[in-house]
This record gives C-alpha cells, sequence and structure tokens, in this order.
C-alpha cells in the first residue's frame, strides 16, 4: 500500500530563551524520516522534550520546518490540506482546553462541519457520530463540565472524524484519563480506524498504548528517530534508548 505521509530528512529549532537575540538556536528535529502507509497507525514515543510535540504540529501544517520535507500523497502538507479541506484532524490530550466551555455538545461537534461545508441535517449528522463514539444522542445538549473525562475526550473523537478524516493525530490523546478509560478509548480508536480506514499517527510516552493501538513505532530521542520497529517485533530492537524503555515496561529481558 503507497504511503499517505512521507518525512524526509526533517529539522527544526528554535532561539534559546536567554541568549539576548544573539542567534543561538536549540536544535529539536534533526535529520527525522519517516513514512506512514494509508491506513495504518504509527506510534511516535519519546520521553519529555524528545521533540514529540513539535514534530506532531509540523506534520499538521501548524509550523514549518527549516530543512527536510512533509509530504502527503507527494504534496506539500499546506497545499495537501488546501486541497483536501476537512481530511486531517486531531485529538488533544488536554481534552478539557480543546472545547469552549461555553459550548454544548452539538456545537463542539458542529464547529468543523460549519467549517467544511457539512452542517446540512446537522441534529443527525451529531446524532450519529455520538452514537459512532459509544455516547447516548441526549448529551448533545449538556456543557463540558456535564461529562466525565472520558465522555468528554469521546466528544473529541466525535468531533475530529466528524469531516470523515483521512488523517488523525493523536497527540497524546489517553494520557490524562485514568486507566480503566484508556483501554476504552484505545478499543474505540482501533474501531474506528476499522470502519473509517483512518490513517493514524499516535504521539505518545506510553510503550504499552503504542504497542496495543499501532502497526509500527518510531523511537524519537534527542530529536532523531533512533529505531523503528513494528509492533509484533518490539523484542528485536537494538537501539540502546530504545531497548531501556522496553525493559522499563516489559517483564522479559530484550
Amino acid at each position: 500500500m503507497a504511503n499517505l505521509l512521507e518525512i524526509k530528512d526533517l529539522e527544526k529549532s528554535y532561539l534559546q530563551v536567554g541568549t539576548n537575540f544573539k542567534g543561538a538556536r536549540n536544535k529539536i528535529l534533526n535529520g527525522v524520516n519517516l513514512s506512514i502507509t494509508a491506513g495504518s497507525c504509527v506510534g511516535l514515543i519519546g520521553e519529555s522534550g524528545s521533540g514529540k510535540s513539535t514534530l506532531a504540529r509540523l506534520v499538521m501544517g501548524l509550523e514549518k520546518p527549516e530543512k527536510g520535507s512533509i509530504l502527503f500523497e507527494g504534496l506539500p502538507v499546506r497545499q495537501w490540506l488546501k486541497n483536501n479541506k476537512g481530511k486531517m484532524s486531531v485529538v488533544f490530550q488536554d481534552y478539557t482546553a480543546s472545547v469552549n466551555p461555553r459550548y454544548t455538545v452539538t456545537e463542539a461537534i458542529a464547529e468543523p462541519l460549519y467549517a467544511s461545508g457539512l452542517a446540512k441535517d446537522l441534529d443527525w449528522r451529531i446524532e450519529q457520530l455520538l452514537v459512532k463514539v459509544g455516547l447516548e444522542p441526549e448529551v448533545k445538549n449538556r456543557y463540558p463540565h456535564e461529562l466525565s473525562g472520558g465522555q468528554l475526550q469521546r466528544v473529541c473523537i466525535a468531533r475530529a472524524i466528524a469531516t470523515k478524516p483521512r488523517f488523525i493525530v493523536l497527540d497524546e490523546a489517553i494520557s490524562s484519563l485514568d486507566v480503566s478509560v484508556q483501554a476504552q478509548i484505545l478499543k474505540l480508536l482501533h474501531q474506528l480506524r476499522v470502519e473509517m480506514n483512518i490513517t493514524y499517527l499516535f504521539v505518545a510516552h506510553d510503550l504499552q498504548a503504542v504497542a496495543h493501538l499501532c502497526d509500527k513505532i518510531a523511537f524519537l530521542y534527542q530529536g532523531q528517530i533512533v529505531e523503528e520497529v513494528e509492533s509484533g517485533e518490539l523484542a528485536r530492537v537494538n537501539n540502546h534508548y530504545a531497548r531501556a524503555l522496553l525493559a522499563s515496561v516489559i517483564p522479559f529481558e530484550v
């Protein structure tokens, strides 16, 4: 199957804090290469400060790289987004900040539908989306503070799939949830991916969650992809960082 996303020789840096604008820069990403096959899920795992969130922002077209390229079906990311309106979505870690507290569930989910010109039969669409993510249609008139964390993240997922996207960035999408709720959301994400043929980039620090959901795992360390491995081949990782991370969560010698 063809690649939906190809990242080649990507570099990104920012001005260092406290350098009095002398030009000193902190390199966050250094020669990142990664490809994602259409319909698959790739997990991007790394410790805090490894560059995961920066890479996610670049993939979403929110920032520009200094060097290298991000291509969706051979097109630069911003051109692809222009040609494929509503076909990329994101689910963030902080579901409370992702939804306007003054919006009802209906208003929150309706935002991308209005933006993409898909607001026809709005009530029916929203009820169908709520059912699809495991919520009762009656919650459509509630406000965020009236929902549990798991329910609110399901609302965020409903909003993310509202425009029938082809690609979703899951940016630490389960890390703020209780463990039991995490399992439910992972199951839901897998189900949606299969039903809707969505391609995922799952950015996380939880190796077990990544291994559960993803086909392939990329280890990001100090701004570089140091190892890529199929989920079923985790025991064969070679890089010292990947091996240390694996040994910390899986109770057998690698």
